[in-house]
């Protein structure tokens, strides 16, 4: 356990245990194995999850998206901001095209939001980790849903509540003493959680209201039409295009 972790009292905080920089190689080595390991079971069981010049094309315009629309955004009172819908883009790929394609996009626009706000300031590889590389990379693994019937609701919730865990636990390690003095210390446990949750389940929330109006639902059947995807709201199987699904029943 000492190699991993060590023991701290702090008079403030109380005693509890605090990772060494093996047990932050380790974290690091472990969910990068556990990720690479999972996109390749489940990359073999999807279709079609290679680059094409479609995909990278379809790929190119959603990170573009993505990265556009994080600048638009407004702050929460606790801190914290809400985008115009920048997640759902990369979830969208991953949706579209699956878990290999999913997580290689979203791992290009952690790089892209790192560079954007995160470059000037930093502590360690591992807070760029948990703040970045993993938390945004996360957005990908809603690929795993990829052409099943209602994936991409479901897909684009799991893939922002991950996001959230890593922002979190970033938050537990290094962000601590930003918590305000308002913020009742009896609950300096939950500080990072609802934090972090606040911003992302509120942009969640409002792209999920977004997602359910009766024209962007139309709108996002005809884009997955045209490439050949599955329909994300209607269940059915895309038209023409080079990604056609070629067993629906196979992908629910």
């Amino acid at each position: 356990m000492s190699k991993i972790a060590q023991f701290v009292e702090d008079p403030e905080w109380g005693s509890y245990y605090e990772l060494t920089k093996s047990g932050y190689v380790a974290i690091i080595i472990l969910m990068i194995l556990v990720i690479g390991v999972a996109a390749y079971l489940v990359g073999k069981k999807q279709e079609n999850t290679g680059f094409t010049s479609g995909k990278l094309t379809v790929a190119g315009i959603s990170l573009a998206l993505a990265f556009i629309t994080s600048y638009i955004k407004f702050e929460l009172p606790m801190g914290g901001s809400v985008t115009l819908f920048s997640m759902f883009f990369i979830c969208f790929v991953g949706y579209l095209y699956g878990i290999n394609i999913g997580l290689i996009t979203a791992f290009a626009y952690s790089l892209l939001e790192f560079m954007q706000t995160g470059a000037n300031y930093f502590l360690s590889p591992f807070q760029i980790c948990c703040d970045y590389f993993f938390a945004f990379t996360a957005l990908g693994i809603a690929g795993f849903w990829y052409g099943k019937r209602k994936g991409l609701v479901r897909g684009y919730v799991i893939a922002c509540l991950v996001r959230g865990l890593f922002h979190t636990i970033g938050g537990y390690i290094y962000w601590m003493d930003y918590m305000p003095e308002w913020f009742p210390k009896s609950f300096s446990w939950a500080y990072s959680i609802v934090y972090n949750y606040s911003y992302i389940l509120a942009e969640m929330i409002l792209t999920l209201i977004i997602l359910n109006i009766p024209p962007v639902k139309s709108a996002l059947n005809r884009i997955a039409a045209q490439i050949g995807a599955r329909k994300p709201f209607d269940g059915k199987a895309g038209g023409a295009g080079e990604e056609k699904v070629t067993d629906p029943a196979k992908q629910d």
